[in-house]
């Protein structure tokens, strides 16, 4: 009677049986919710309703409410919109790179990751919607038949890209994201008493069976999506750095920003991803599917991305020196020693240097101490955005130009807002949706499973 060699480490904990799994998954569904979850909820839409406010109050009074003066005119608004943008890049990735190279650690985060990318790109769409200063006249930005003449967007623009690239990645991604959700509808249609809810669950579960013809389809759709949008994860942030890119400024017209703001963008999605798993597995009681190999498969990637953003700030900093431009290099010595000088050193900090303390094997592994960094690279993160635009906008060619920037009430408002709604959407969904997905789950569980692994080999 010899054991299997353990050479992995489980991905599904405790005695775990295909019952159990759907049972743990739709508990958050049938039951009542935990006074955690209520605390993060009331909290979450305190926030959200507080932005709402601060939006409302901008739309009715003029941007002139905002910290943006002549120099600086793209602020905090631009900030936040590739902030949320590079959160909302870890879903697909997670969701179809690692399908496509038949990763098993990602079936326990792939559904969450999935809704934050949703949840994420919506909260960026408010800050282009409103930088553009007259939101009512938006729709001008999509190639629309119009009545007005030859008015029709203009291609050249990186800005026009950013529309196409988002609003593409959004939708495959919310395909993605349903598709993925179509079994597990299914299941709690299954398990529903309440006619109402079994009603909705049905039509949401679009016929769902369960026969084979229907797993060979969902399948192909899932792998024909996937192939779709791991591109697409690569060209939207390439095309949110071409708005920077494109332009003559100097610290902006560098060819390294589009797989610099990708490899960004990769690094505070993932970063995202372990500070919402963490709590929901904490929330919802999952840590037998989320386990500490999640994390720490997930701490390598944020290593790895870390390391690779690393490599490109001194990249920046070598080509401006090297360059022998001097207006380059006064740009790089400005966002270092200028006025913005802590904002440049915080990004540094949280960034490149934090990261690397994964390296030591009880860190990554350290559930606290993965929560703390999480949060540290994506404050990170929003640093290397502002420094990206701030001290670049408030120091220029013309010295006639040069001032100061600082945000108002208004401009934290929303943006605190946007977080609220981040998590009041995250939470709801916490409530009606699968968190995991069960029918993927139970796929890997005789060859991950700690009941499966520790049985005797007779057993198998």
């Amino acid at each position: 009677m010899h054991k299997e060699a353990a050479i992995r480490e489980p991905l599904i904990l405790g005695e775990v049986s295909y019952k159990k799994i759907s049972d743990d998954i739709s508990r958050p569904i049938f039951g009542k919710a935990n006074k955690y979850w209520w605390i993060l909820f009331i909290t979450s839409v305190i926030l959200f309703m507080w932005g709402i406010s601060c939006l409302a109050y901008t739309i009715g009074t003029g941007i002139g409410v905002w910290g943006s003066n002549n120099g600086v005119d793209w602020a905090w608004d631009i900030t936040n919109f590739v902030w949320w943008i590079g959160i909302g890049h870890a879903g697909t990735l997670i969701s179809a790179v690692l399908l496509l190279f038949r990763q098993k650690w990602r079936m326990a985060i792939n559904r969450s990751s999935e809704a934050m990318t949703i949840f994420a790109v919506m909260c960026a769409a408010i800050f282009v919607v409103l930088h553009t200063g007259r939101p009512w006249l938006d729709y001008w930005l999509f190639p629309l038949p119009n009545q007005f003449g030859s008015l029709w967007a203009n291609f050249n623009s990186p800005l026009m890209w950013d529309v196409f690239a988002v609003s593409t990645y959004f939708s495959v991604s919310l395909v993605f994201w349903y598709i993925g959700l179509i079994p597990d509808f299914a299941m709690i249609r299954d398990r529903a008493v309440k006619p109402l809810m079994k009603r909705t669950y049905k039509y949401l579960s679009f016929g769902w069976s369960g026969r084979a013809k229907d797993w060979q389809r969902f399948e192909e759709v899932s792998l024909v999506l996937a192939g779709l949008s791991t591109p697409l994860v690569f060209s939207v942030h390439s095309i949110v750095s071409m708005d920077f890119a494109t332009s003559v400024l100097p610290g902006w017209h560098t060819t390294i920003f589009p797989p610099y703001f990708v490899a960004g963008a990769i690094f505070s999605g993932f970063a995202m991803v372990q500070t919402l798993m963490l709590i929901m597995r904490k929330v919802l009681n999952l840590e037998h599917y989320v386990t500490i190999k999640h994390i720490e498969y997930m701490n390598i990637v944020i290593i790895v991305t870390g390391s690779m953003v690393g490599v490109a700030y001194l990249t920046e900093l070598f080509m401006s020196w090297y360059s022998g431009v001097e207006y380059e290099q006064y740009c790089f010595l400005n966002r270092a020693t200028g006025p913005y000088w802590w904002a440049y050193w915080s990004m540094m900090t949280c960034n490149v240097i934090s990261p690397q303390l994964f390296w030591f094997k009880k860190l990554r592994t350290s559930l606290m101490f993965t929560f703390i960094l999480s949060i540290v690279v994506n404050i990170g993160m929003w640093f290397e955005r502002f420094v990206i635009i701030v001290p670049t906008l408030a120091r220029t060619f013309l010295p006639s130009t040069w001032n100061m920037y600082s945000p108002t009430f208004v401009d934290l408002g929303i943006y605190l807002g946007t977080i609220g709604m981040f998590f009041t959407f995250f939470l709801l969904f916490c409530r009606v949706f699968p968190v995991l997905a069960q029918a993927e789950l139970k796929t890997i569980m005789k060859s991950s499973s700690e009941k499966y692994k520790n049985m005797p080999a007779a057993h198998h």
